[in-house]
């Protein structure tokens, strides 16, 4: 959604006022990205985000909703603080679907549609971000599976040796 030229000023002076940088996106948590641990982003390249720490954990969820959300037999996804999230560009492009049911919030880009994170809307330091949507390897290696209860018929699991857990995964 594009903003009015005073529409915008208007969000830059709040932003301004709250301590957020009117020149940059909002943060989940203002964290500054000097060096960041890791880059990423959609396919067409309008939301792009940065992380100043690495991802610490990463697994496959088989859930039925990240089956529908992604269109494949499981989501592989790494776990991050939130509060090591940035968002650098593309804010007017994000956007997020929650089920009415509840559980974390699915962000994607609203002009190419890629699958780029979830969060907890209750915690800003759960959060996770699909795998594909770092721009090179973010040194992380799925170690789980959650949700095996409810994997796809049609693609059996392999037999990697990862740990199974027929619901979510603790975080």
């Amino acid at each position: 959604m594009r903003l009015s030229g005073s529409s915008q000023r208007n969000r830059d002076r709040r932003r301004a006022a709250a301590g957020v940088d009117p020149i940059r996106p909002a943060t989940v948590s203002g964290v500054s990205a000097e060096q960041p641990a890791a880059r990423g982003g959609c396919l067409c390249g309008a939301v792009r985000f940065e992380l100043s720490k690495p991802p610490t954990q990463a697994g496959y969820c088989h859930c039925t909703r990240c089956q529908r959300r992604t269109g494949t037999a499981s989501s592989a996804q790494a776990r991050i603080d939130g509060r090591s999230f940035r968002l650098t560009t593309g804010e007017d492009s994000l956007a997020a679907w929650r089920h009415p049911d509840g559980g974390f919030e699915k962000c994607f880009c609203a002009r190419c549609g890629s699958h780029l994170f979830s969060r907890n809307p209750d915690d800003a330091a759960q959060m996770s971000i699909r795998m594909a949507a770092f721009d090179e390897d973010p040194g992380v290696r799925p170690s789980w599976r959650a949700f095996v209860a409810y994997a796809a018929p049609w693609e059996p699991i392999p037999d990697d040796g990862l740990e199974r857990h027929q619901e979510g995964r603790p975080r």
